[in-house]
């Protein structure tokens, strides 16, 4: 039986399967290009189950083809080895049947060797004919499939045993490797162990998605916590999940979500605080209104009847009555000056912005000195540039005012000493008095509160405390750096 054939046709079957999964496997990860690729839109979830999958597939391949080649391998031994084995039990059998007919001998050969694993045995008698009846060329019970047999499958070897007794050739003996039958052994191997790996890789899969799942639950619900925040509900928590990382991360959370809601409760006084304190300065205007304007309007007015009657009497008017009408009227318009002015310089320092800071923190001490005769005012300026921003040289100008307006009402105190130096790119300034210092017991009222909350809100500090005797008031402010650079010489109050 002519077994080339046989293994030409089983070359030559289309191998384009074995092909496809070497070449397409490996070449995914590359084919992907930006834009394509939904890689961006997937969960975290997601993308870790499809990178162990692309680790799973990896690892496959090189098992597949660590599988191939050590079945390639063993498949030549094997069928090398069977055709050693049977190429010796045909010389014995010829050499122990020595003394039967040729008939005989040719026939036992061909019913002993019939059915061998890895190798095929064709008993041909001297005319070439075939004994006995002639096997398939494949057995129809195969179990591995094409493309895995032509994978591994070895080169086909044929060796011709002549069958020689008494010196006469009687035929030959064409022992054909068959290495089906080893393939098949390997296929079922091969088979099993890779039904084996999918369940175990299936079984993980499922695992890791459940695992990644509770792994990724916190996360979950701090996107809600920050969806929370997001429409301004500050009390949102998270409650710290078991992984050491992620309840740092919950910490964290919480912290801000309650620094947030602490920030807005400050927002909330703030407002009202403001609101408070313009209802105040308008009840303060008014009182200072009613209490100042009205007696000088009220004097100014009976001044002018008093003129009228002294101009419409029958005697000539006495000029000593009409100048002591003019120097009261005089006076009154003075007095009505010196509120009008102290008004506006309380709603707003005239001279701030176009004087430098300087001189309007002395002229602002030495009113308080006019103000309050036996009580001393020391300020020290020197070195202060032109001004630093209407922002910054108002909440100057009204801390020193208010500081020393404390020390005066709430402090009683009898020398108040302002200072105020720029080094570093930061102003420093310091109000001191001698007064009694601050109670235990005192609040915080509107002025303090609106110090703090004006100098925070240029990045700066405020500390205020007792200094033994009387109280200090400590202020931090950064230097804008678009600040002028021209320096005051103005002189000291």
């Amino acid at each position: 039986m002519d077994f080339a054939g046989t293994v030409a046709m089983r070359h030559g079957v289309n191998t384009s399967p074995t092909l496809t999964p070497r070449s397409a496997v490996p070449a995914a990860p590359k084919r992907p290009r930006p834009g394509l690729w939904p890689w961006s839109g997937w969960s975290t979830r997601a993308r870790l189950v499809a990178v162990v999958l692309l680790i799973d597939a990896f690892a496959a391949l090189i098992s597949c083809a660590v599988i191939v080649l050590n079945a390639r391998s063993a498949v030549r031994v094997e069928t090398r080895a069977s055709l050693a084995t049977v190429e010796s039990l045909v010389a014995d059998t010829i050499r122990l049947s020595d003394t039967a007919s040729p008939d005989t001998l040719l026939q036992t050969l061909d019913l002993r060797f019939k059915v061998l694993r890895h190798v095929r045995v064709a008993v041909l008698d001297a005319d070439g004919d075939q004994i006995g009846r002639p096997l398939p060329p494949t057995r129809a019970d195969r179990e591995a499939p094409h493309w895995f047999a032509d994978l591994i499958m070895p080169p086909i070897e044929r060796h011709a045993l002549p069958i020689v007794v008494d010196g006469r050739r009687l035929g030959t003996a064409q022992i054909t490797t068959q290495p089906m039958d080893e393939i098949d052994e390997i296929w079922g191997y091969a088979r099993a162990l890779s039904l084996t790996t999918l369940a175990i890789n299936a079984a993980m899969l499922i695992a890791l998605y459940i695992a990644l799942g509770r792994i990724l639950a916190p996360l979950r619900r701090l996107g809600a916590g920050l969806t929370q925040l997001e429409h301004h509900d500050y009390t949102a928590r998270l409650e710290p999940p078991g992984a050491r990382e992620l309840a740092v991360i919950a910490e964290r959370f919480n912290k801000v979500a309650e620094a947030l809601g602490e920030v807005r409760a400050a927002n909330g006084r703030l407002n009202r605080q403001l609101l408070t304190a313009q209802d105040d300065e308008r009840r303060r205007t008014a009182l200072e209104l009613h209490d100042e304007f009205g007696p000088c309007l009220f004097a100014l007015e009976a001044n002018a009847a008093s003129i009228g009657r002294i101009a419409s009497g029958s005697a000539e008017p006495s000029r000593e009555k009409l100048a002591a009408r003019a120097a009261e009227i005089s006076a009154i318009v003075g007095q009505v000056q010196t509120v009008n002015r102290e008004l506006l310089n309380r709603l707003r320092p005239h001279g701030l912005g176009q004087a430098p800071l300087a001189t309007c923190l002395d002229l602002l001490l030495r009113g308080f000195g006019q103000r309050h005769p036996g009580l001393g005012f020391v300020g020290r300026f020197d070195g202060l540039a032109k001004g630093y921003g209407d922002l910054v040289d108002l909440t100057v100008f009204r801390c020193v005012q208010e500081s020393a307006t404390n020390a005066v009402r709430h402090g009683a105190a009898t020398r108040v000493e302002a200072e105020a130096t720029e080094a570093e790119g930061r102003l420093d300034l310091t109000i001191r008095d001698n007064g009694t210092g601050i109670p235990p017991e005192h609040g915080t009222g509107l002025g303090l509160s609106g110090m703090r909350e004006r100098v925070e809100a240029l990045g700066g500090t405020f500390a205020l405390d007792n200094a033994g005797p009387g109280a200090i008031v400590r202020i931090m402010i950064p230097v804008p750096p678009d600040r002028g650079d021209e320096t005051s010489t103005a002189p000291s109050a």
